[in-house]
């Protein structure tokens, strides 16, 4: 008998098929669940020992997150009843169609009752024999007044699940922080226990923006590298743990992977990475008041090889004639420079050869024009020579006869001055009158 493993319902549950023919991958069955005739797609076969860890899936129910606690099992056994045929594809299609309008009305009439619940999906079982729906809450809920109404409005039989935030986002589906869809919609099909530890082991910022999922709690993918952090800090204080020095605290920051160092901040000095192996000769050397020496990293220069320079061709053809690759290369090289230093050497005679017919025509030209110009300024310069010299004397004559009028205009003004007799012989004068 060849074992398959099967997904079914909305949820995304798990399920063993046993049958006695090959079955393709995605092929469509009809079998028989805990819950009812329903319709399942096969995910591949699997061997003894991967059905024994689905089957310790099963016994542990890691996957729900403490809110729904009588919903299904991991990992159910499911009986085959037939291939699903394109009959039944369509009424699965229509099926889905419905659910949209069922689940509009089942919301309005959840109105009157005023129960703390919400609403996520409706799925219909094959056949429409049970009409399952899934909501979330915090707390119990007395839903046995809304189940009538929704029996005598859709006139079968109805079951509420409850389930957790995460199997909510589990059952509607969307996009994560990191841009692509969220792994519990597609192919996680188990929910794992994740705590803060994890992230302060994975040097990880504690902002719940950038570690929190659609559904509110830490994102899945926070275990998926826990592993590899568990084993790098084995042996080693816990992040965020202090080394007492007489300087000040030394904090363990962090661990860096790549360069398996960690990463230690020391007061007065900064971010200081430790090779994690000197640990404890690092701690030794801090907490006695000594300054740790970062060791400098030696880098090795790779070898050198000469199919590093030259091609494959070329070393063939080098190996091929017996001389060294050197040898030929160094004798390759003043060929090519004496072609090239002849051609460089016509065309430098070239160009001085045409320089040199320029000059000289520049020459030339300039010689012929210098007479001219040499003529004709000197013609220009003898009238102004002349009456410059003249200019000289009459400024001359005119500036002192200037100077002799300021002078006598100057010493007439000046106020004649007052003697003592003149104005006592007035004064008399004035009293005898």
């Amino acid at each position: 008998m060849n074992k398959y493993l099967a997904v079914y319902g909305k949820p995304r549950y798990l399920g063993l098929v046993e049958h006695e023919e090959e079955i393709e991958k995605g092929e469509t069955l009809v079998v028989e669940s805990v819950r009812g005739k329903e319709l399942a797609v096969v995910v591949g076969a699997i061997s003894e020992e991967q059905e024994a860890l689905y089957r310790q899936m099963r016994s542990t129910l890691e996957h729900s997150d403490g809110m729904a606690k009588n919903s299904e099992p991991v990992v159910t056994d499911l009986a085959f009843v037939d291939f699903a045929s394109d009959g039944d594809l369509d009424d699965a299609e229509e099926y889905r169609s419905e659910e949209k309008n069922i689940l509009a009305s089942a919301k309005e009439l959840l109105l009157p009752h005023n129960l703390d619940m919400k609403l996520i999906d409706v799925e219909f079982l094959h056949e429409k024999r049970k009409l399952f729906f899934y909501f979330s809450s915090e707390q119990r809920v007395d839903f046995r007044a809304y189940v009538r109404d929704l029996a005598r409005e859709f006139k079968t039989r109805i079951e509420l699940r409850q389930v957790g935030v995460r199997d909510e986002a589990k059952i509607i589906r969307g996009v994560g922080p990191c841009g692509r869809p969220c792994c519990c919609s597609y192919w996680l099909n188990q929910f794992s226990p994740i705590c803060i530890k994890m992230v302060k082991e994975q040097n990880l910022a504690l902002n719940p923006a950038k570690i929190s999922g659609i559904c509110g709690r830490l994102m899945c993918c926070m275990c998926y590298e826990h592993e590899v952090y568990r084993e790098a800090w084995e042996g080693l204080p816990n992040p965020g743990s202090k080394i007492k020095t007489p300087a000040g605290n030394v904090v363990v920051s962090g661990i860096d992977i790549s360069s398996n160092c960690l990463r230690c901040f020391i007061p007065n000095k900064g971010e200081v990475k430790v090779a994690k192996d000197k640990f404890e000769e690092f701690k030794e050397v801090v907490s006695g008041g000594g300054e740790w020496a970062e060791p400098e990293e030696i880098v090795e220069e790779p070898p050198f090889k000469m199919q590093d320079i030259f091609p494959k061709c070329m070393m063939q053809r080098f190996e091929a004639s017996g001389a060294p690759a050197e040898a030929a290369q160094v004798k390759r090289r003043p060929q090519k420079v004496e072609r090239r230093g002849g051609n460089d050497a016509e065309r430098e005679n070239n160009q001085d050869a045409g320089g040199a017919k320029k000059k000289r025509r520049r020459s030339q030209k300039h010689e012929d024009r210098q007479p001219r110009e040499v003529a004709e300024g000197a013609e220009a310069q003898k009238p102004k020579r002349a009456e410059a010299a003249k200019r000289p004397r009459e400024d001359t004559a005119q500036g002192a006869d200037e100077r002799a009028e300021k002078r006598q205009q100057h010493r007439r003004r000046r106020p004649a001055p007052k003697k003592n007799d003149d104005g006592a012989q007035t004064a008399k004068a004035e009293m005898q009158q």
